[in-house]
């Protein structure tokens, strides 16, 4: 018997492969499944509140660095390299707050 010609085999054989494949079908999806889902209506409002909290995060980084920089400037009249620090500054405290934002939602890392 060869499996390139299918109108070879027997009834009971094709019935039996039938069977096989549909459990391992079963055991697969059994498997795979995957948790209900949420209402997609809040699924969406869930992930755009994380958007916008991890962007607000990082405008704020920026706005705060901006403005401590103004101050010292003005301050010491050392304008604009204090501004220019600082918002780099706050530009990298944003970054570093998206990224563990992000880390939080995957768990720990490795070895903590």
């Amino acid at each position: 018997m060869s499996m390139s010609d299918p109108h070879s085999r027997s009834d009971a054989e094709l019935a039996a492969d039938h069977r096989k494949l549909q459990e391992r079908i079963a055991k697969l999806k059994a498997a795979t499944a995957e948790e209900p889902v949420p209402e997609q209506g809040q699924a969406s409002m869930q992930g755009m509140a994380k958007g916008l909290k991890i962007a607000s995060e990082f405008i704020a980084g920026i706005m705060v660095g901006g403005a401590i920089g103004y101050g010292i400037d003005r301050f010491f009249g050392t304008t604009p390299f204090g501004l220019i620090i600082f918002l780099m500054l706050g530009f990298a405290a944003g970054v570093l707050n998206v990224v563990r934002s992000a880390q939080g939602e995957t768990g720990p890392p490795p070895g903590a």
